[in-house]
């Protein structure tokens, strides 16, 4: 069975994988809040999957703008609570400002997920969405969603497939490596999860049973290559803001160049643009009782 690659190589620096990660998303909130319709069903399944009830408590871990969290919070209404949490106080604040004022708006709160200010057994589910791989440490993570489950509480997160089923993300990355050296320190890679039996093993390994893993697919339709450029920046974090910090004549040899990478795509249906697949894990798992 293969393992996830371990980020924690010569040279790599948690703190500053952080605090660029931090950077990047708060560089997006508002446009990441504003993508949220290209990955509708992938949250429609992960919700689906926590089996949300009314006057539960949930934690949202890698909240962003709480896409995940304020459908969360309908759900477990009337009695629940939401609190919505990630490293990036501008995404938090975009969440609570789309979010507004009402009794069933989720509680936003920065933290971080491998080092949570939360009390033992103190909530009834965990999500987080598309968030395990961006973790430095994805075990501390782990253990500290299994310590603040109760007993026979429920995780539901995603993750996304194996590289090669999410062109979504790697015909830009594709594109960036054909026309940039390669970074001095790799970053963790977001594929690192994208195996079933490599997700099932690691939930296991930080003590959850009950694992429930199913794929969820989708595809995002763009009208060029631009908007596809554009909507990959959208999602992309760190890596976001690490090229967000190139010259600008680099930055348009990159948009312009990702249309070769995208002739795969071509949309037949007479809408023109391309539409780009994106294959994605939904993981269940209980902490035991």
């Amino acid at each position: 069975m293969s393992r996830p690659t371990d980020p924690a190589q010569p040279g790599f620096d948690a703190r500053r994988f952080k605090a660029m990660e931090r950077a990047g998303f708060n560089r997006i909130a508002a446009r990441y809040a504003d993508g949220a319709h290209l990955r509708a069903d992938l949250a429609d399944a992960l919700l689906a999957a926590a089996a949300l009830a009314p006057g539960q408590r949930v934690l949202d871990l890698a909240s962003g703008p709480g896409l995940l969290a304020g459908q969360a919070a309908l759900r477990v209404a009337p009695g629940g609570v939401v609190l919505a949490t990630d490293i990036a106080e501008g995404m938090l604040a975009e969440g609570a400002r789309r979010c507004g004022e009402h009794a069933d708006t989720p509680c936003f709160a920065a933290a971080d997920a491998e080092h949570l200010c939360l009390a033992d057994a103190s909530m009834d589910r965990v999500l987080a969405g598309l968030a395990l791989f961006i973790f430095p440490h994805p075990e501390r993570a782990l253990a500290e969603m299994h310590r603040v489950l109760v007993p026979g509480g429920r995780v539901a997160l995603s993750v996304w497939g194996a590289r090669e089923t999410v062109p979504l993300i790697h015909r830009a990355q594709d594109t960036i490596a054909r026309l940039l050296p390669p970074p001095k320190v790799p970053r963790p890679s977001v594929f690192r999860y994208g195996q079933p039996d490599v997700l099932a093993a690691t939930l296991a390994a930080a003590g959850f049973n009950g694992i429930d893993i199913r794929p969820c697919a989708f595809s995002c339709h763009f009208a060029d290559a631009e908007a596809y450029w554009q909507a990959f920046l959208d999602l992309a974090g760190g890596a976001a803001e690490a090229l967000g910090r190139l010259p600008e004549a680099v930055q348009a040899q990159l948009r312009a160049a990702v249309v070769d990478d995208l002739a795969h795509h071509c949309c037949d249906d007479g809408r023109g643009g391309f539409l780009v697949p994106a294959r994605t894990l939904v993981a269940s798992a209980r902490r035991p009782d």
